[in-house]
């Protein structure tokens, strides 16, 4: 090993930490949100169990990705693996549900807003949406058996395409668009600034702690 290189263990535990941060900082985003659209806005509810949803699906895949980078295979009864597998396409409906909501806004023509910003926009929020889900997907598929490499391939390129992703919606989520509102205060472009930081960083995390994890032998 090269002086001053991280080892696979530093790269998985650096890994967990920032996945367990970011659970903690989507539960408050989602608090942020409701707090500030107000409670009578069921919009804002609407986000707020989205981020729930999407809290509770990354403690389960945050679980499945600590035994997987440990090469330890999770059993296909496995209470975490089941309650994983029945609950992220739940959080991709709602999400694809909120995005169809605002895909809507944006085709009526009700707003004065640049049509290609808004294509911009809708395009990534989508993007964002199917490779969380794929993301999800990959590793439901590919906790049973660690030493499986296409499927720790398939993993890969799906963190490999969630992290430019999630980094060009927390762009979206802070560069104000004209027409698309009204300019986001200090504290938001805060909030949602660092919500979107910790996501980039555990995925690209998550990315390195699966390139290094052991490849067991298949038995």
């Amino acid at each position: 090993m090269t002086p001053g290189a991280i080892t696979p263990g530093r790269w998985r535990a650096a890994a967990l930490a920032a996945l367990w941060t970011l659970v903690a900082a989507t539960l408050a985003l989602g608090a942020y949100s409701l707090w500030r659209a107000g409670v009578t806005d069921q919009f804002a509810w609407l986000a707020t169990l989205r981020a729930l949803l999407a809290a509770v699906v990354l403690v389960w895949w945050t679980q499945l990705l600590a035994r997987y980078t440990h090469a330890v295979p999770t059993p296909d009864g496995d209470g975490v693996l089941r309650s994983l597998r029945g609950l992220f396409p739940w959080l991709t409906s709602l999400r694809l549900a909120l995005w169809a909501l605002s895909a809507l806004a944006y085709l009526s023509g009700t707003l004065n807003a640049n049509p290609v910003a808004l294509t911009a926009i809708a395009t990534i929020e989508l993007g964002f949406i199917l490779a969380k889900n794929a993301v999800y997907g990959s590793l439901v598929r590919a906790a049973p058996h660690p030493e499986d490499l296409p499927a720790r391939a398939r993993l890969l390129s799906w963190l490999n395409v969630a992290a430019p992703l999630s980094l060009a919606l927390g762009v979206v989520n802070v560069v104000p668009v004209a027409g698309l509102g009204g300019a986001p205060d200090a504290v938001s472009l805060g909030v949602y600034g660092l919500h979107a930081l910790l996501d980039v960083a555990a995925t690209l995390l998550a990315l390195k702690a699966v390139q290094t994890a052991p490849h067991p032998r298949p038995a």
